[in-house]
């Protein structure tokens, strides 16, 4: 009682305060007694009254073990690559981008979304899974839902899991662009994670302990490594490399993770990357904590009206889209009926994991948004506001972002550049830039100053693709998964997981479908984040929509209707804000809004001839990637409309007592695994 009242009183305090700072410390001390109260009364409540978890019954890792996907996982270890896979860009560039709106949608939708969505979702989908032979989202839809549904939430997540994974990737490329000491870092924990996975596979089985020791100071010799790297003019063009390059190279590394082993790259690397990721976000709230700065951001600003300078739209939906993940995230359904209930040792273990790495991730959401609304406001719309919006000279983007009543100077922002060690950073779209920047201030007002700068913003940038990166090669195993699921109809062998021929052929499938896209990004002239990032926010609620709908139907099965409420209240939410945002997306008469009025825009332009010679390639580009945004967006609505006209026609036939409630789980099989061995 003593921790929900002072978690009302901070939201109270939040929503109320008007024309005066309010400082951060009410954020942090809200998002942490909410959720706590909601893992010690909310996610148990669904553990043991509504689920039924069992630790007597043996999970597909122990009845399925093959040694190579189905492997019983130590407790923690799983739980630091399950929080690694799904911490991907969402809760660090989404809340940064929402900022725009100003702190307080974000921070709200962050605190109370992740209770009562998120952790909702990914606590029920991995419990599915795990009752299920650790089978895909997709399946397990045609199976409870119908085949109509099913045949759609297979096609659907498929094709919404290229554009996320595509996405990831875009973010990766973006931040390790010519940034030696962060591409020598993460290529450093990839040999790292390797040894530990053969540690404790043959060399020291059982010694977690031990292994993590070594392993973190391992990762912790790269990190500084990595700084050398930078500053020695023989060694930092070796690990200097352009887009192009970075994307060829995360396609090879999504197929590498994809093909081999679980606990050889995939297990032990998502474990190390957890110690930087959570060792930097304790870092950021302890600093947020001993500095207690005052966000500069105001709590709405004038761009809820949908003008706003970094993405257009107004506040609803497109704040609930932009923030994909922190709140609920539709990717980490994937992961939950992915790799996850594949390594699963018990049952008990999914409330931690499940429900717990969500509610954590929205701590890494709060972060970000109180990161990037410490800045001064002016400084961060120069950083965030694409120069096609500001101005392509300094003078000018100053300018034009003192006029929206946020003063900046040209001065400002070099001075600003040459303490963080980069030539300028305006236009540096992307939400990634910005947060860094402000994880750099508030670290170094705790410790070195201005001096030490530069040092924290780069170590910032290293951490963000650290952070986005492990999310790559957990999404492309699931979507291998997904393709030898598929696949398996047509030719029994790719049904089994563990047939090579099978996962080389799925691997490699599934990485050029996202690199395909990945590509186009890279090409793309306005840098591919601004026009994929709302297409990757709107599929990934669409997915959760999906997702939300399995977990509706399986707890109608169990229990009728007096447990519907628990995935029915955050689905309701998705679908009104979701399938908005696709129809304005697609057909607003507003340019920035809507992409085929953007495109008609451009295509009248180049009809006119008001096109210069040398920006008519540009402009196709453009044109093109707005048709097929336009029509990839309208596919993904009427597949998950799909999926859910099916799902009510299912459940209203349930409780009518047309149809009988069957489940298909599998059946009760005692445990005889001892956790001392893993």
């Amino acid at each position: 009682m003593a921790v929900a009242c002072v978690g009302a009183a901070c939201l109270g305090g939040i929503a109320i305060h008007r024309g005066e700072p309010v400082n951060s410390l009410w954020l942090v001390v809200a998002a942490i007694c909410v959720f706590l109260a909601g893992y010690r009364l909310y996610g148990k409540f669904i553990a043991a009254k509504v689920l039924y978890l069992d630790d007597r019954r043996a999970t597909p890792a122990e009845r399925l073990r093959d040694g190579h996907d189905f492997e019983p996982t130590n407790k923690w270890i799983l739980f630091g690559m399950h929080f690694a896979a799904i911490a991907g860009p969402g809760p660090l560039v989404g809340p940064t981008l929402a900022a725009q709106f100003g702190y307080l949608p974000g921070t709200l939708w962050i605190i109370l979304g992740a209770v009562l969505g998120g952790a909702v979702q990914d606590f029920i989908v991995l419990f599915c899974s795990l009752r299920r032979d650790g089978r895909s989202l997709g399946e397990m839809a045609r199976d409870e839902i119908g085949r109509l549904g099913g045949a759609a939430a297979i096609a659907a997540v498929m094709m919404i899991m290229v554009i996320m994974l595509a996405v990831m990737a875009l973010v990766v490329v973006n931040a390790l662009k010519a940034s030696p000491w962060s591409t020598f870092t993460i290529a450093a924990t990839m040999p790292i994670a390797v040894l530990m996975g053969l540690a404790l596979r043959y060399w020291r089985p059982g010694k977690v302990l031990e292994a993590s020791v070594w392993g973190f100071l391992l990762v912790l010799a790269a990190i500084f490594g990595g700084q050398w790297v930078s500053h020695s003019s023989s060694v930092a063009p070796w690990f200097t490399w352009g887009a192009m390059t970075l994307a060829v190279a995360s396609v090879i590394y999504g197929f590498l993770a994809s093909a081999l082993p679980v606990w050889l790259l995939l297990a032990p690397r998502g474990y190390l990357s957890t110690f930087v990721k959570l060792g930097v976000v304790m870092m950021l709230a302890l600093g947020i904590l001993a500095v207690r700065p005052q966000l500069q951001m105001q709590p709405l600003t004038r761009f809820i009206d949908g003008t706003g300078p970094i993405f257009a739209g107004r506040i609803f939906p497109f704040c609930f889209i932009t923030i994909a993940c922190g709140a609920i995230s539709g990717f980490h359904s994937l992961i939950s009926s992915g790799t996850t209930p594949k390594l699963i040792a018990r049952e008990g273990h999914a409330l931690p994991i499940g429900y717990g790495s969500m509610l954590l991730e929205g701590f890494v959401a709060l972060m970000a948004i109180i990161a990037a609304c410490v800045l001064d406001p002016g400084v961060y719309f120069a950083v965030n506001a694409p120069a096609g919006i500001t101005g392509t000279t300094p003078v000018a983007a100053a300018a034009t972002i003192s006029s929206w009543g946020f003063p900046v100077t040209a001065a400002q922002m070099a001075q600003l550049a040459s303490h963080v060690g980069e030539q300028t950073l305006l236009a540096r779209t992307g939400g990634a830039p910005s947060l860094a920047l402000g994880m750099a201030h508030i670290f170094a007002r705790g410790l070195g100053g201005d001096w030490f700068l530069g040092f924290w913003y780069h170590f910032a940038i290293m951490f963000e693709a650290l952070f986005i990166l492990t999310i790559l090669d957990a999404g492309t195993r699931v979507g291998r998964f997904m393709i030898q699921d598929l696949l398996g109809h047509v030719y029994k062998p790719f049904a089994r997981m563990g047939w090579m021929p099978g996962v080389i052929v799925s691997s490699a499938l599934i990485v050029l479908a996202w690199g395909y896209f990945l590509y186009q990004g890279v090409r793309d002239p306005l840098g591919g984040i601004n026009s994929l990032w709302p297409l990757f926010g709107i599929a990934n609620q669409l997915l959760a929509t999906i997702a939300l709908c399995l977990c509706t139907t399986v707890l109608l099965k169990m229990h009728g209707a007096k447990s519907m409420w628990i995935p029915c209240a955050p689905l309701a939410w998705l679908v009104s804000a979701t399938f908005t945002a696709c129809w304005q997306k697609i057909f607003s008469d507003l340019p920035r809004v809507g992409f085929l009025a953007q495109a008609h825009v451009l295509q009248s332009s180049l009809d006119a001839g008001r096109i210069a010679a040398s920006q008519v390639a540009t402009t196709r580009e453009l044109i093109f990637n707005a048709r097929l945004d336009a029509a990839v967006c309208g596919l993904f609505l009427i597949m998950v409309s799909l999926v859910l006209a099916d799902s009510l026609r299912l459940w209203i036939a349930i409780l009518n007592g047309r149809r009988p409630a069957t489940l298909h789980e599998t059946p009760f099989v005692a445990t005889s695994l001892n956790l001392e061995q893993i």
